[in-house]
């Protein structure tokens, strides 16, 4: 009988030392942009420091706009040692730059700053200028030799922002499942991680924007809900970055092959993915790449999915989505 209540006592002891958990909203602004993180922790504990901590961490590695940074560092051609973070988002971009035969490159950021948001510069721009930045340009000219960074030429600059957003949700992720979370999303200026539940019980839903370029500073209306758990997402697009030639709308943007426009209907691309670094480096490159291209990248590549929003001949929105992702598909807006 003794025996009974002490293990009663042991279980009663036991259950009152178990704090239940709780979901936890962060936000805030990193990177130029917003995030929005939620997560499921013991007791409601909050971990936004901690994960502000692993933000920041990344941008000592990655920020073109810390002159202290690892990457900074690289483009002025002082000697520095490779951080992990470097290494990995080096290695995955170069992978995928071969993959998607350079139309995603980290060393296009000067060709895009010539030609100026929505081609504002375009009069400056001459074949003299594209020729000369060329020289510069190109994943192949650029790799990793005995731990440094090897350039082909010493202006040649790297920039990781059409990656690096994807990473450090990836990190975020990271964080939170060492830190025994099971349910979270993580999202970083659009790019997202989502694992488990969310507080009903149900897989994360995530909306992918209608590329309406009168609704992105009013009330910008979804094409698509997503119902995701355990991968990645990210959209790429140019919302209001884009002209109107004969009554079919084109993305504004530029081909790191040829240092010019790509002329084609592709306007937004959302990707899937196991990890949120390869889904945020594709759908960039998906926007160089154009429809019938990247579609056929997507079908070749195993880990992703993919939800492209273009221009038909008469103006309209279209749709591809590849099988993987319409099984996730919970709603589609016309």
């Amino acid at each position: 009988m003794r025996t009974h209540w002490i293990l009663l006592l042991a279980l009663f002891v036991f259950a009152a030392c178990q704090q239940p958990k709780q979901y936890v909203s962060n936000e805030g602004f990193v990177y130029g942009t917003v995030y929005h993180i939620t997560y499921e922790s013991e007791g409601g504990k909050d971990l936004q420091p901690e994960i502000e901590a692993v933000m920041n961490e990344l941008n000592q590695s990655m920020s073109t706009f810390d002159s202290t940074s690892t990457i900074s560092k690289v483009n002025r051609n002082e000697p520095t040692t490779l951080d992990p973070y470097f290494l990995t988002v080096f290695k995955r971009a170069q992978e995928i730059s071969t993959i998607t035969e350079g139309a995603f490159d980290m060393t296009v950021a000067p060709m895009v700053n010539v030609w100026g948001f929505g081609f504002k510069n375009k009069e400056q721009v001459t074949p003299e200028l594209i020729d000369s930045l060329l020289a510069l340009t190109g994943y192949q000219k650029v790799h990793i030799e005995n731990g440094q960074l090897v350039k082909e030429h010493p202006n040649t600059m790297l920039d990781a922002s059409a990656i690096a957003k994807g990473f450090a949700c990836d990190l975020v992720a990271d964080f939170l499942q060492q830190q025994g979370c099971e349910n979270f999303m993580v999202e970083i200026g659009g790019e997202v991680v989502a694992h488990g539940q969310n507080a009903k019980g149900n897989a994360w839903s995530i909306g992918i924007s209608n590329p309406n370029d009168h609704e992105f500073f009013t009330q910008q209306k979804l094409k698509a809900i997503v119902s995701l758990t355990d991968r990645a997402l990210a959209t790429s697009g140019n919302y209001r970055n884009f002209y109107v030639e004969d009554g079919v709308k084109y993305a504004h943007t530029i081909d790191p092959k040829t240092g010019y426009p790509v002329q084609h209907s592709l306007l937004s691309t959302t990707v899937l993915a196991n990890d949120c670094m390869t889904a945020d480096a594709f759908a960039t490159s998906f926007m160089v790449s154009g429809l019938e291209k990247s579609i056929e990248i997507a079908n070749q590549v195993d880990e992703i999915d993919v939800y492209f929003i273009y221009s038909d001949e008469n103006g309209d929105y279209q749709t591809y989505v590849s099988p993987g992702f319409k099984k996730l598909l919970k709603k589609e807006y016309e």
